[in-house]
C-alpha cells in the first residue's frame, strides 16, 4: 500500500511540474506557415469587401481606411497591379487635391485631412511607382509640413502645440497618434532625417511623455513619471483612458518610441530609455497595456500594428522584458492575431472604439502588423 502511495505521490508531483512549465514555443517553420495562412485569409476577406469604386468602408471614412488597406495588402505580398490594390490606388488617386496638395478629396467631405493624407502618402509610397507618384507625394509632403504647428502658424517652442500634427488644418489641436502618422509619412516619402520637421516633432512628442524634466515641464508629467506616453500634451494634456491620472498606455507609448526614433533620437537618450523601460515592464499581447481593466481591449489592433512597427524600428528580433525573459515578438503577434481571426479572415474589436468595429480597418491593421512579422529564415 505504501508503494502505491509513493507511486501516486510521484505521479502527482510530475504532473504538477509539467503543468507549471511554459507552453512549448512554435518553431520558425510553424510560425511561418501560420503567418502565410492568416495573411491569405485576411487578404481574401479584403478582396471580397472592397467597394465597386475601389474603396473600403463607407464615406468619408473610406478615404483613410482605403490607404491603410492598400498599404497592408502591398506589404504582405499583394502586388500593386493585382486587381484589388490597383482599384484601391485608382480610388486614392481620385482623392488628390491638386490645388491644395493634400490627398483627402476635392469636396466638402474632405475631413481629417492631415491624417488621411499621411496614410495615403504611405499607400502610394508602398506601391513603388516612383515616376507616377513622386509629384503627388511631394505636394502632399509640402502640405503636411505647412500644417505642422510651428512658428509659421503662430506657435513658439514653449507652446504645448509646437511640433505636433492634428487631424486637420488650423483648428485641429495636435496629438501623438496623428503626429506618429505624420512622421511615418515623411519617413516613407524619403524626407531627410535632418529636416526641421523631425526636430520640431521631437519637441511635441517629448511633451506627451510621463517624464518630468528637460523635455516635459508640465505638472502632470511628474505624477506617474514612468516613461509612458499619453494621447496629447496639448492644452495641458489629454488622455484616452477615461481616467484623470494621465497614465500612459501601450499604443501611445509605442507610438512615442517609434516617433522619437524617426526623429533621430538615440537609444541612450533618457526619453527612449524611460519609454523602453516602461515597455519592458508591460510587454503583453493580451491587452492594450496601461488601460484600465474595463478598457483593456480598447485600441487593441492599433496597438498590435504600432508595436510591430516599433520593434522593427528598434531593430530587435527578441525583446527582453524586465524579468529577463526574451520574447520573439514576431511569433507573439502572429499567434495573437491567429487566435483572434474570424473564420471569414477578418478581425474586429468588440469594444468598437476608435473605429475598431470596422472589419476593413481592423483587418488592415492586422495586415500592417503582420507585414513586420514575417518569420526570418
Amino acid at each position: 500500500m505504501k508503494s502505491l502511495f509513493r507511486v501516486v505521490a510521484v505521479a502527482v508531483a510530475v504532473a504538477a511540474v509539467l503543468t507549471s512549465l511554459p507552453a512549448a514555443q512554435p518553431t520558425k517553420a510553424e510560425t511561418a506557415n501560420q503567418w502565410k495562412e492568416i495573411v491569405a485569409k485576411a487578404s481574401g476577406y479584403l478582396k471580397k469587401s472592397q467597394n465597386e469604386n475601389g474603396s473600403w468602408s463607407a464615406e468619408p471614412q473610406s478615404r483613410g481606411v482605403t490607404g491603410i488597406v492598400v498599404t497592408g495588402l502591398i506589404r504582405t505580398g499583394t502586388g500593386p497591379d493585382d486587381e484589388p490594390v490597383a482599384k484601391g490606388l485608382t480610388y486614392i488617386e481620385s482623392l488628390v487635391n491638386t490645388k491644395e496638395g493634400h490627398i483627402a478629396g476635392n469636396d466638402s467631405k474632405a475631413g481629417l485631412i492631415n491624417y488621411t493624407t499621411s496614410i495615403n502618402v504611405m499607400a502610394l509610397s508602398a506601391a513603388g511607382r516612383v515616376d507616377k507618384y513622386k509629384p503627388v507625394i511631394g505636394n502632399a509632403v509640402r502640405y503636411l509640413k505647412e500644417y505642422q504647428w510651428d512658428e509659421a502658424r503662430g506657435k513658439k517652442p514653449d507652446s504645448d502645440y509646437y511640433g505636433g500634427a492634428g487631424y486637420a488644418g488650423d483648428k485641429s489641436r495636435p496629438d501623438l497618434s496623428n503626429t506618429a502618422f505624420f512622421l511615418e509619412a515623411l519617413k516613407t516619402a524619403g524626407v531627410s532625417k535632418d529636416d526641421p520637421s523631425f526636430k520640431k516633432a521631437a519637441v511635441f512628442v517629448g511633451r506627451c511623455q510621463n517624464l518630468k524634466g528637460e523635455y516635459n515641464d508640465a505638472a502632470w508629467a511628474a505624477a506617474n513619471n514612468d516613461g509612458s506616453f499619453i494621447y496629447t500634451g496639448a492644452n495641458g494634456g489629454e488622455n484616452r483612458t477615461d481616467t484623470t491620472d494621465f497614465r500612459g498606455y501601450g499604443s501611445m507609448t509605442y507610438a512615442g518610441i517609434k516617433s522619437l526614433i524617426y526623429c533621430g533620437v538615440g537609444k541612450d537618450d533618457p526619453r527612449l530609455k524611460a519609454a523602453i523601460g516602461w515597455a519592458k515592464k508591460n510587454y503583453t499581447l493580451d491587452s492594450n497595456p496601461g488601460m484600465p481593466q474595463q478598457n483593456a481591449q480598447r485600441g487593441l489592433y492599433y496597438y498590435y500594428h504600432t508595436l510591430a512597427k516599433t520593434m522593427d524600428a528598434l531593430g530587435v528580433d527578441e525583446f527582453e522584458d524586465d524579468k529577463g525573459v526574451k520574447h520573439d515578438w514576431r511569433a507573439d503577434i502572429v499567434a495573437a492575431l491567429a487566435k483572434r481571426q474570424k473564420p471569414d479572415g477578418s478581425w474586429t474589436n468588440p469594444t468598437d472604439r476608435w473605429m475598431e468595429g470596422d472589419p476593413n480597418l481592423v483587418t488592415a491593421y492586422g495586415l500592417m502588423a503582420l507585414s513586420y512579422c514575417q518569420p526570418k529564415k
